[in-house]
């Protein structure tokens, strides 16, 4: 594995990252900042341009079958974004006609279905600590056919978070941060309509996730496991609220670190790369493409990619 190469952009917090397929945008990488802001940045990281602004606070990234962005925006739900024009189409903010509180993340299927993560039913991205310490389980994953009406699959996640398909599109997988453990829900085969794991106790936690261009699953881990962390969630509720309620200065927080796996469609683990974090750290999102490991990162302005 190379050295870690930082990318800064114009604004904090790029959380995740996409990179353009052919046309235009083809090898451009785009992320979304805490600012609203969408940018596309070269391969190399030397010119990066605004292509939107979402007016809310941009996650998940992926690019749609026609070339346009489709975007997890926590605070508006989601939406389509022309990387050429800017134009943003609003696709939903509602499930079952109730607003969503914590849209997160997504991966898009060969016939156009939208698969997407809500993380939380309490609480939203400005208070992720309150559930992810209370362990509400309260975590989605929904699907959005061709009809537009997105529907849930699978609830009771412990802080969902990041999505992806098989490369076959056998089943698709969302992280729970909360639990360290990739789901899995099959979507053929004689499993069809049942969950299990891909993976479970991750050495951290998990945030977004990604099929690379290997075919593998890739996750970020954005810090790794905190005792305490693991002990509040097992304790009382009263114990759990009462700590996200001291100063934000005497709460547990995420560990620098630079890491992300790889794994194979049977949960095997391919690759494990763990970086120095000295100039980059809390990695959210993951991307691996022709042998190149993008990453964003909730809290730094900047994404950063390493050769395999």
């Amino acid at each position: 594995m190379s050295d870690l190469v930082v990318h800064p952009v114009p604004g904090p917090g790029a959380e995740d990252v996409v990179v353009g397929g052919p046309g235009a945008d083809e090898g451009a990488v785009f992320t979304g900042t805490a600012d609203g802001s969408i940018f596309r940045v070269s391969h190399d990281g030397r010119r990066i341009d605004r292509v939107a602004h979402t007016g809310g606070r941009p996650l998940g990234l992926e690019i749609d079958l026609d070339g346009r962005l489709l975007v997890c925006d926590a605070h508006r739900g989601v939406l389509r974004i022309d990387p050429r024009g800017g134009a943003i189409e609003s696709v939903t903010d509602r499930i079952g006609g109730v607003a969503m509180r914590f849209c997160n993340n997504a991966a898009i299927a060969s016939d156009g279905t939208v698969w997407f993560s809500d993380s939380s039913a309490h609480y939203g991205i400005e208070h992720w600590k309150d559930d992810f310490v209370q362990n509400t389980r309260t975590g989605r994953l929904a699907r959005m056919g061709a009809d537009g009406v997105p529907e849930v699959v699978v609830e009771g996640l412990a802080f969902a978070n990041g999505v992806a398909l098989a490369a076959d599109e056998s089943f698709v997988a969302v992280a729970e941060t909360g639990a360290r453990t990739v789901v899995r829900w099959w979507l053929t085969g004689e499993r069809t309509g049942t969950r299990d794991h891909l993976v479970t106790d991750l050495p951290g936690y998990p945030d977004n996730i990604s099929r690379g261009s290997d075919g593998l699953i890739w996750v970020s881990i954005a810090s790794p496991t905190d005792p305490l962390v693991e002990r509040l969630q097992r304790s009382p509720q009263l114990l759990r609220k009462a700590v996200t309620r001291i100063p934000e200065r005497l709460q547990p927080k995420p560990r620098r670190t630079v890491r992300v796996q790889a794994y194979d469609e049977r949960g095997r683990l391919v690759h494990d790369l763990d970086l120095p974090a000295s100039a980059y750290h809390m990695v959210t999102g993951v991307r691996e493409h022709d042998g190149r490991v993008w990453m964003g990162s909730l809290h730094e302005p900047a994404i950063a990619v390493a050769a395999l």
